[in-house]
């Protein structure tokens, strides 16, 4: 420390003290406690500490939320710029490829955005519905998007709904504009419509408040190879056994950019009821990635049974659904897989399922793990240990030769740095860790330091009046 003080920490559970070989002015003034301070004083000096520590480490507010059992909000970008939906195309506000929006959508009627495309790029725009907390939804109510271009043709339309549980949570859906020698429509470079609406506004149960919006366009560049293309016929599609081994903790993220990396590995996280998980985990071209979702039995002792209780959606890069599955649960240990899912394949946009056309690219793909409110009411609120266990097969291969950058750049590929995030479980470009680390090391014992250094001043003045 440059003073020729060697210390260690200890917590006496009166307060932190040091304890060391006290060598120079500082071990003489560490001597000084002898004269200890009143309860005041103490209380006062570790204020100090505690409120410079608070200050110093990041996420401090939210881990205080989620440790009294509130489960922590949706996460929505930073940076997002608020745009309002039109009632009418005419008045729709432009969405810019690579951009993330907020904004909110009504009980009833369509909102409606505006995006101009060129003619050489595949558009993307994922749309996640936030419903209010505390909020009921039906059965079918969701999120209906549809992608249409200045004429009014259909380039593309898609839904996302709650499901049986009727639990309120983040859930998106997708626009996309492809450009293909296959398809005759949407295919020139122009203005294009993004309309938003509830599923079935009115239906049964479902509450009239307005929802959360979250919007995020992406482009993807066109391939330096031009012509037809058909989806690979012939892939491994026997169901894969569940990956074995340790679970290590990973905490979950409360939105797609703080999603949390995964690499391949059993992971175990603590979810409570109402409460949704983000975590992200690296495909690249020519792999396969398959995830089973497990629930803790209760600790309570309560009896009943909760459909769709644990719900787990894999999504791809541009935040389209691949596939889901849903847990039901009765307080034992329950389970549940994702479908066996063909390897990332750029020609898989061709096929004809939905579930095959979404594994187009590569990139970082998303695990949102959901439980549901109902959950509390038979047993608890937990919290419920959560425990994925996922695998990605398969070689690693070259993917198609674009002629371009993405909006935004790097979204559609797997870099050396997104595969040490999900390594390290931290995601690549974000130094949030490092700095908790630094903090946590270096900052809080600076600010135990500091907060020491008042009291013992304090305690001097005492001792001199």
């Amino acid at each position: 420390m440059g003073h020729g003080f060697t210390p260690w920490w200890s917590d006496d559970g009166e307060g932190w003290r040091v304890r060391g070989r006290c060598r120079t002015a500082w071990g003489r003034r560490a001597q000084a406690w002898h004269h200890r301070p009143s309860a005041a004083v103490r209380a006062g000096a570790v204020a100090v500490v505690l409120g410079t520590t608070a200050a110093l480490v990041p996420g401090q507010t939210a881990a205080a939320g989620e440790a009294s059992g509130t489960p922590s909000p949706y996460a929505f970008a930073d940076g997002a710029q608020s745009v309002e939906g039109a009632r009418s195309t005419g008045n729709a506000e432009l969405l810019k490829p690579g951009g993330s929006y907020k904004s909110s959508l009504p009980s009833s009627g369509k909102v409606n955005y505006r995006l101009e495309l060129d003619a050489a790029s595949n558009a993307y725009v994922s749309v996640t519905a936030v419903p209010s907390p505390g909020s009921t939804v039906s059965v079918i109510d969701g999120v209906k998007v549809s992608l249409q271009d200045a004429e009014g043709n259909s380039c593309s339309g898609d839904t996302a709904s709650f499901g049986a549980a009727r639990s309120p949570h983040p859930i998106a859906a997708w626009g996309v504009r492809d450009i293909s020698p296959n398809k005759s429509l949407c295919q020139k470079a122009g203005v294009y419509f993004l309309s938003v609406e509830r599923v079935d506004p009115q239906g049964e149960g479902s509450s009239p408040e307005a929802w959360d919006l979250e919007l995020v366009a992406m482009t993807e560049p066109g391939t330096a190879k031009t012509g037809a293309t058909s989806a690979p016929e012939v892939w491994n599609s026997a169901t894969p056994q569940p990956l074995q081994g340790e679970a290590e903790r990973r905490k979950g993220g409360a939105g797609y950019t703080g999603a949390t990396p995964l690499d391949q590995g059993v992971w175990r996280d603590d979810i409570r009821p109402g409460q949704t998980l983000f975590y992200k985990v690296p495909v690249d071209w020519g792999q396969q990635v398959s995830v089973t979702a497990e629930l803790g039995s209760s600790s309570s002792g309560g009896t009943g049974y909760t459909t769709d209780a644990l719900d787990l959606d894999l999504y791809n890069p541009a935040r389209g659904r691949v596939a889901g599955v849903g847990v039901g649960y009765n307080g034992d240990q329950k389970s549940g897989s994702l479908p066996p899912l063909p390897p990332v394949d750029h020609a898989n946009r061709s096929a004809a399922t939905a579930q095959v056309s979404a594994l187009r690219f590569a990139g970082s793909y998303y695990l949102v793990a959901h439980l549901s409110e109902g959950v509390a009411g038979t047993f608890g609120d937990g919290p419920f240990v959560m425990t994925l266990r996922v695998r990605v097969s398969g070689e690693a291969r070259g993917g198609p030769e674009y002629a371009g950058e993405s909006e935004p750049e790097g979204v559609f590929e797997v870099s050396d740095q997104d595969r040490e995030a999900a390594a390290e479980g931290v995601a690549a470009g974000d130094d949030t860790a490092m700095r908790a680390l630094a903090v946590g090391g270096i900052g809080t014992g600076s600010a135990l330091l500091v907060g020491l250094g008042v009291w013992t001043v304090m305690a001097r003045r005492r001792s001199a009046a």
